[in-house]
């Protein structure tokens, strides 16, 4: 009895063993499987090449423009679509002159267009916006078509541009409406392009969500793949200008979608945001504008579960007033120098776009680490909320090989050892080991 007791014993023991084992070899074979940054989230910037015909009085010139996407190393970018130069008389339709530019930038494949189906047509009675069976169904045709001509390009497609702030001034532009023509434009374009994304929302500001809720209580979501918002600040109070604004803004509109669908994982799209450097009482300094993008990009790796990409407006300035609040968003001046913002979106991409999972800690208060983890080592960026409390960081133990910059310095720096100083530029630091490195934190000195 004895014997066969210890002989029982030792089966559950080498069981058990064998349970072990397969658990710990299966770990490295989840982390083979998980994806890069950039596989699963859209980085892109808003250009305009498919708005003022043949020649942009804006200054986009598509061989510039794909240059300076190709140099940011982003994976997306979003532009216009309009129905009213996509379909000519006698219900032709395709890429026109009016569109040249347009068609060079999505068949570049530079990177992944997002597109935004909008706008009525001179010839469609009704259709701005689209208000009856016939001009909704004439607008579902082109979206069909339209997804047609660029299925190649792996497009995402969204349901016209701020519909919500067009509702100010015309009643037409109701939530219904915008259910009504989801309802047939989606199935149209999922016909065509099975796999490409349609996005309902496009929502400029809402204060207080009013309009918001009223969309979401009409069932829309179920008539989508994600919803879009757009988020600025740039007119708020000046403390407000910053990317915790914009953060803790979107984390309340994922948190009504969440709700609204039943799914805490909606997919959100942040189709718009950035910073004007105007030089008026709206504008932000030239390097606010490049820390709050930074940050930005950087935090948006902690939220992938839920956001799906975030495309900054907008690529280049489009005009040349100085103090002109549309003319001055661009990563890139009007003549295409760039400004700082285009080196720190350029480093803060580049330092965390091969990242496999990262979460947000708070260090001190208002002090912001992302701790990522990549195939290579792990990552650690360190910023303060609050530009004028500055602090200084130091890894701790012996972690030789670890290097630190700021994204737009050209070269790093070895870590070990040093007290780093932290302010609103974020600090990028590289180590070595799988594990994410502790740090000391205290006041600058």
């Amino acid at each position: 009895m004895e014997r066969r007791a210890r002989t029982l014993a030792r089966r559950h023991l080498l069981r058990l063993a064998g349970l072990i084992s397969s658990i710990v070899l299966s770990v490295p074979a989840c982390a083979q499987h998980a994806q890069p940054l950039d596989a699963r989230f859209l980085l892109g910037v808003g250009t305009h090449q498919g708005l003022g015909g043949p020649v942009s009085a804006r200054g986009y010139v598509p061989s510039e423009n794909v240059a300076q996407i190709k140099q940011l190393g982003f994976n997306a970018f979003r532009d216009d679509f309009p129905w009213s130069d996509f379909e000519v008389g006698g219900r032709r339709m395709g890429f026109t002159p009016r569109l040249g530019r347009l068609e060079t930038q999505v068949k570049s494949g530079v990177a992944r267009p997002l597109l935004i189906l909008a706008f009525g047509h001179h010839l469609v009675p009704n259709s701005s916006p689209p208000t009856t069976d016939e001009a909704r169904q004439r607008f579902a045709d082109y979206a069909a078509a339209a997804a047609q001509a660029v299925v190649a390009q792996h497009p995402l497609f969204e349901l016209w541009n701020e519909w919500n702030l067009a509702s100010k001034k015309d009643a037409a532009f109701s939530p219904e409406n915008y259910l009504a023509l989801a309802q047939v434009a989606r199935p149209a374009v999922k016909r065509v392009a099975p796999n490409a994304p349609f996005l309902i929302g496009a929502l400029g500001d809402d204060p207080g969500w009013t309009w918001t809720e009223k969309m979401l209580r009409t069932g829309i979501l179920q008539y989508a793949d994600g919803a879009s918002i757009h988020l600025y600040n740039f007119c708020m109070g000046p403390s407000k200008r910053t990317s915790a604004e914009i953060i803790d803004r979107l984390t309340a509109f994922h948190r009504l979608v969440g709700q609204a669908s039943g799914n805490p994982d909606y997919p959100i799209y942040v189709t718009e945001t950035g910073w004007t450097t105007a030089g008026n009482k709206c504008g932000v300094s030239e390097q606010a504008q490049a820390d709050n993008t930074a940050q930005l990009i950087l935090w948006a790796s902690t939220a992938t579960r839920w956001l799906k990409g975030m495309w900054l407006y907008e690529l280049k300035d489009s005009g040349k007033n100085p103090s002109e609040l549309e003319d001055n968003f661009g990563l890139y001046r009007f003549d295409n120098s760039p400004k700082p913002v285009a080196c720190a979106a350029q480093g803060a991409w580049a330092f965390i776009r091969s990242t496999l999972s990262a979460e947000r800690r708070e260090l001190a208060s208002g002090v912001v680490s992302i701790n990522a983890s990549t195939a290579s080592g792990s990552r650690i960026a360190v910023w303060s909320e609050a530009p004028d409390q500055r602090y200084e960081i130091r890894l701790k133990g012996d972690q030789q090989g670890a290097s630190f910059a700021m994204p737009c310095d050209p070269a790093a720096r070895p870590a070990a050892g040093v007290w780093i100083p932290v302010s609103s530029t974020p600090v990028l630091i590289a180590a070595n080991d799988s594990a994410v490195p502790a740090l000391e934190i205290r006041p600058a000195r």
